[in-house]
């Protein structure tokens, strides 16, 4: 390889790398913005099932989940473009990343359990379809995801069961 196909290949990968990182980090900064103001009063004033894990915990995981789909996604960015197989799967990780954010703004922004369960059924089946999409593409991008759906998955639970509770 000569050296600026070398620069080339480097500048792609790079591409992808920012791309990957820059849509999932903006995927969690606009979740924030919507979460932080309304853990208290409003969340904090919620009655929660007792499966409701502890507020710290939150953190880390989805710090965890964030760094876990801006990898997976990043492998699947770095296959050959003209495939149609990639450029779905790449919708619905991206309509999945979509629904994430929105989740946080349609919860805790609106102040509305409902809103958060109408968001987060859609969101865990995307997810699946995304995991599986990806499964076919590349094995380690669909690893990645699992954790996410399994947590999106509690999420849903724990979600229905707040709007339960409180509805």
């Amino acid at each position: 390889m000569t050296k600026s196909r070398t620069r080339t290949a480097w500048a792609r990968e790079l591409g992808f790398i920012a791309v990957a990182i820059c849509a999932v980090g903006a995927a969690s900064g606009l979740g924030q913005l919507a979460t932080y103001p309304n853990l208290a009063p409003w969340y904090a004033g919620l009655v929660k099932p007792a499966f409701n894990p502890p507020n710290w915990i939150f953190g880390p995981v989805w710090t965890t989940l964030y760094l876990l789909m801006a990898f997976s996604v990043g492998r699947i960015l770095r296959l050959p473009e003209k495939s149609s197989a990639r450029r779905s799967a790449l919708a619905l990780f991206f309509i999945q990343l979509s629904l994430n954010a929105a989740w946080s703004w349609m919860f805790f922004g609106a102040n509305n359990t409902l809103l958060g369960v109408i968001n987060i059924v859609p969101q865990f089946l995307t997810i699946l379809a995304t995991a599986a999409s990806f499964h076919r593409l590349d094995r380690l991008a669909a690893l990645c995801l699992l954790p996410l759906a399994a947590w999106v998955g509690f999420a849903s639970v724990l979600n229905i069961a707040i709007w339960r509770l409180n509805g």
